[in-house]
């Protein structure tokens, strides 16, 4: 599946919050060796001064959760405006596994130019800096030729190193958003290594000393989110695009989350259809790295313990029939197709055999990480407005996706964004703001509950942030027969 956007992209550990801790460290140092303003001196203007607000080119952002339509979305401006896209997600840059990642096929594109769409070699960790230095030149080229550069992504940490002014640390660069997806266990705390040696001298104890509002924020073990917050102001404009090189219209499109779960999850099982177990048994590899390129997506290592199976029987009957090696490895290559045919075969099959019970737990893993992704998403999207200031304008795509409404799609998501977009190239700064005016960031802030503690007890004073997190918690398996050895215990005491 989509990452970026990468997403999708956990702990929040692969979020841009936690993620910009590495970069953070580059920017202290730069700025402790320089007398300039961090604005000033970060500019990826070459000249090193601030633009004039009035004189930044202008661009498009389209964000939002994965499943949600903002390529679709993307495509259908282009009968407005003289556009040109700019791939954001984290692995659809890769060439390779066009229907797991889900990339718009050429004759979906409608002629519109694609940018940064399965150019990347799908061995090569194509990182936030390495994006931003591939799509800042693509963007002066769409901008030279009087078009309008639109950047379409859930990679959220993408999208902010192009429209921030602050240089990234190509050596600490974030991970993607589909790192580790499948170990969603290790998001509430960071059991990464620590990477920052002694600078982690801010525990949380004082830094609710120093800044209880940031304290409440960041959970008790992440620990290098906490020497983040304990540094003060120096850090604080990282993703912030106030002194950006550009003036940017950011539109998230949005949908309710019991509609996406929904989606995501026939969205698998089409893909299944079109040719997801093809693509996964042609790039399997059982020494390759997973944490790298292309193979970080979600739907590849859901199914590695049924394919080791597999390929396990597989070579042992092989080998069983001949015993030269070289024959073997023919016979594999030449099987290859047979091989495949086999394993669509075992997912439609009557009798519930191991290999068919481990091959639908893999699709159900893919669709579990895949929901988890949509809520890492849509969780950064809000920080981006909470946290950093971003001006974001939503559009709700959630009686499409529910109707497959042609006639919804235009009326409730394609001119809602196209009365955005002009309003902010006619200079009307109506970003951050409903059509009819009203500022949306403060209802926004109140409706959304992103830093609220709550401690669950029965799981030994575990802490989780905010509502999402804590209803995430409760319809845990772990959580949910603790609860229940409770009450047994508490019905089975004396009165």
């Amino acid at each position: 599946m989509r990452g970026s956007s990468p997403t999708y992209g956990g702990i929040n550990r692969i979020g841009f919050v936690l993620g910009s801790v590495w970069r953070e460290q580059r920017l202290w140092r730069e700025m402790d060796n320089s007398s300039e303003s961090p604005a000033t001196t970060l500019n990826s203007n070459n000249g090193g001064e601030p633009i004039m607000e009035e004189h930044k080119p202008k661009q498009v952002v389209i964000m939002g959760p994965t499943g949600s339509g903002k390529s679709r979305l993307a495509i259908d401006l282009a009968t407005h405006f003289p556009i040109e896209i700019i791939n954001a997600d984290s692995m659809q840059v890769y060439q390779g596994l066009d229907v797991l990642t889900n990339k718009v096929p050429l004759y979906e594109q409608n002629g519109v130019p694609h940018h940064l769409l399965g150019t990347v070699s799908s061995d090569v960790e194509f990182t936030a800096k390495k994006f931003r230095d591939s799509a800042i030149p693509i963007i002066s080229d769409i901008l030279s030729r009087n078009r309008l550069p639109v950047i379409v992504g859930g990679t959220n940490y993408y999208i902010q190193a192009v429209v921030s002014s602050f240089l990234l640390d190509e050596s600490v660069e974030d991970m993607s958003e589909t790192y580790s997806r499948d170990h969603p266990g290790i998001e509430q705390t960071n059991h990464m290594p620590d990477i920052l040696g002694d600078s982690c001298n801010y525990n949380y104890d004082l830094l609710k000393e120093l800044d209880p509002v940031a304290a409440n924020r960041i959970h008790p073990n992440n620990h290098r989110k906490q020497t983040l917050s304990g540094k003060g102001c120096r850090g604080q404009n990282w993703g912030r695009v106030d002194n950006s090189s550009y003036r940017c219209c950011f539109i998230c499109i949005d949908a309710a989350l019991p509609v996406l779960d929904q989606y995501v999850e026939h969205r698998v099982d089409c893909m299944i259809d079109a040719g997801l177990l093809d693509e996964v048994y042609d790039i399997y590899n059982r020494n390759a790295n997973y944490t790298l390129g292309l193979r970080q997506a979600i739907g590849v290592r859901e199914f590695e313990n049924f394919l080791q199976a597999y390929f396990s029987d597989r070579m042992d009957d092989e080998m069983s029939d001949s015993s030269d090696e070289t024959l073997l490895k023919l016979s594999t290559r030449i099987d290859d197709k047979l091989f495949k045919e086999n394993i669509r075969g075992i997912l439609i099959s009557s009798c519930d055999n191991p290999q068919k019970v481990m091959l639908e737990e893999a699709i159900d893993k893919v669709k579990a990480n895949t929901r988890r992704l949509v809520r890492r998403q849509k969780r950064r999207v809000n920080q981006l407005q909470t946290l950093f200031g971003w001006n974001i304008s939503y559009v709700d795509a959630t009686e499409y996706i529910s109707k497959k409404s042609d006639e919804c799609w235009a009326v409730q998501v394609v001119g809602p964004a196209v009365k955005m977009i002009r309003s902010f190239l006619n200079k009307d700064d109506s970003n951050g703001r409903t059509l009819d005016g009203e500022s949306k960031t403060s209802t926004d802030t109140v409706q959304r509950d992103l830093w609220t503690q709550y401690v669950c007890k029965a799981c030994g004073d575990r802490i989780l942030r905010g509502a999402h997190e804590w209803e995430q918690h409760k319809q845990g398996r772990g959580h949910r027969k603790r609860m229940l050895s409770l009450r047994k215990s508490q019905s089975s005491s004396p009165a």
